[in-house]
């Protein structure tokens, strides 16, 4: 029998990235008895790939990003990630677990108990390695709660001294006084924070994975700390004084 005859041939094509931009391209088509043949794209925004055409198309489906998933900006999150992200393992907390004195009892003096209410051991509480359920999440010693409260009291603090600075009222009276907007921002920003901060989390990733120059976790940590020490204080100090501390 009579083997089929191979022929090559470059012709132009369009490439779809992620079904919303065609871009030209050349491409090397090598057809095998005018059935389905290997295409490879030679040059195109996508990454180079082996994928397979019938005879006669000439045009290609393609996302652009590692394996073709993610959508255009794949590329990116992926150098992002590289900078600015440590893996955090099981065998990393286990072995903070056994040398960190901190992570051997709590700030009351109990000792981490597994399947405890409080305080749970680092292993179980971390989002990396324990659960991602809302209770968990939210518990305590959870992932979220002092995440959350430091960067919307870091956010509160700010917002309150430039407030004070252009109207001259204090915080409650920004929050609540008749035909002010401050409680609708102060609601939108608090879905938003959180929304944001859940988002890491419920991927298996706490703030101790990131850091980006001086933006690190523990740095994050103690300014949300001293921020929700400072706001608290001065809502408490306006409501002796009855006026803005910043005006």
């Amino acid at each position: 029998m009579a083997a089929a005859a191979a022929m090559s041939q470059v012709v132009s094509m369009k490439v779809v990235v992620g079904g919303l931009q065609a871009l030209p391209v050349q491409t090397s088509l090598r057809k095998l008895g005018g059935g389905a043949a290997p295409l490879r794209v030679v040059k195109n925004n996508c990454s180079p790939r082996l994928i397979t055409s019938i005879a006669g198309r000439r045009s290609v489906r393609c996302q652009a990003g590692e394996g073709g998933r993610g959508g255009p900006f794949a590329d990116v999150k992926r150098s992002v990630d590289e900078s600015t992200k440590q893996e955090i393992t099981k065998d990393d907390i286990l072995r903070n677990q056994e040398t960190n004195e901190s992570e051997k009892k709590s700030v009351f003096g109990a000792k981490p108990t597994s399947g405890s209410f409080y305080p749970r051991p680092e292993l179980e509480r971390r989002p990396e390695t324990g659960s991602k359920s809302f209770w968990s999440v939210f518990a305590f010693d959870g992932a979220a709660p002092e995440t959350i409260n430091c960067r919307l009291a870091m956010l509160g603090f700010v917002w309150a001294v430039v407030a004070e600075k252009m109207t001259g009222l204090t915080v409650l009276e920004q929050l609540f006084s008749p035909g002010s907007t401050g409680l609708v921002y102060f609601v939108g920003a608090i879905q938003l924070l959180t929304y944001a901060s859940l988002v890491p989390i419920m991927n298996g990733e706490s703030t101790d994975a990131r850091s980006f120059g001086p933006f690190t976790a523990k740095a994050e940590r103690w300014n949300g700390r001293l921020a929700m020490i400072g706001f608290f204080s001065l809502i408490v100090t306006e409501l002796f004084t009855h006026t803005a501390v910043f005006h």
